[in-house]
This record gives C-alpha cells, structure tokens and sequence, in this order.
C-alpha cells in the first residue's frame, strides 16, 4: 500500500497519490508522534533529492524538533531564527531556493540548499512546522509547496 516508488504520471498526480497514503496513514490515529514519523518517512522515501523531511513542534516557546528522516538535526530552533522560525512566526509557508541567501539560516546540515517549511496551525494556534530540506539549489516549485501543505494539513487535521 505504501510502495513509495509506484507513484506515477505528473507531478500534480504523484502528490494527489502521496496525499492518499498520507490520509491512509493516519486514519483513525490521533497520536500526533506516530503520525508525524509515519508522514516524515513517507515524504523522505517517496520524494526525490531530500536530505531532510521531518516536524518541529512548538512547546509555547520555540520550536523542539520532533519525528524526521535524515541527519541529526538542531533541536531547539526560535521563532525569530532560520527558516523554520521564519514559517513558524509568519504563518506562512517559506520556499526557500537557496539557503544560503536567507537572512539567519540555521545549517543544521551543510548540505542543505534549499527548503520549504509549513506551518502547522491548528484551530489558528501555531503546533509546529514540517521542514523539508534538500540539496539541490531551487528544488522545491509551487506544485511541490501545494503538495506539501495538503499532507501538512492531513497531519493538522489528525490533531482534531
């Protein structure tokens, strides 16, 4: 069911199938630790040129990281720092296609060059982000960024 390497025809297509897993994933779970290493696994493996896919949640404070695929990463991130603080403090989702030009990016890992990151909000209250990463300069567009906020919002909605 969850055989990452069949998705197949545009990618607009290949994100309507991902966001089918993804539902399917956490349909009737409200544990939002398992569902986020459930969806952090499923982007990691199922989307091309990613070094990093994974969720920070945000403690009332900063950002903590939570479930993800990749490198260690930094654990503690604050609202008024990196890309992940840009989206969290924001609300709005970053897309970043070269990291190195973002004022007070935090290279978590070196080969990151570009990112996007959406913000969780549930009930308009911030829960945390999804973050992205990738070593490609550029690799995310706006089917990408569609696609990402529809599985992020599965993930929200998992919360209710």
């Amino acid at each position: 069911m969850f055989n990452t390497s069949s998705l197949t025809g545009s990618k607009p297509e290949q994100y309507a199938q991902l966001l089918a897993q993804a539902r399917a994933l956490v349909q009737g779970e409200r544990d939002r630790i398992a569902n986020a290493a459930n969806l952090s696994a499923l982007i990691y493996h199922a989307l091309p040129q990613l070094n990093w896919a994974g969720f920070y949640f945000y403690d009332g404070t900063e950002l903590v990281v939570g479930p993800f695929q990749g490198l260690p990463a930094c654990v503690r991130i604050p609202l008024h720092k990196g890309v992940c603080g840009a989206a969290a403090s924001s609300r709005q989702t970053q897309r970043i296609d070269d990291v190195d030009a973002f004022p007070g990016h935090i290279a978590c890992d070196s080969a990151s060059r570009s990112e996007l990151v959406v913000p969780l909000l549930h009930n308009g209250q911030l829960v945390g982000v999804l973050d992205i990463d990738s070593p490609v300069t550029a690799r995310f567009d706006a089917e990408d960024q569609h696609g990402l906020e529809a599985i992020a919002q599965v993930f929200v909605e998992s919360l209710a």
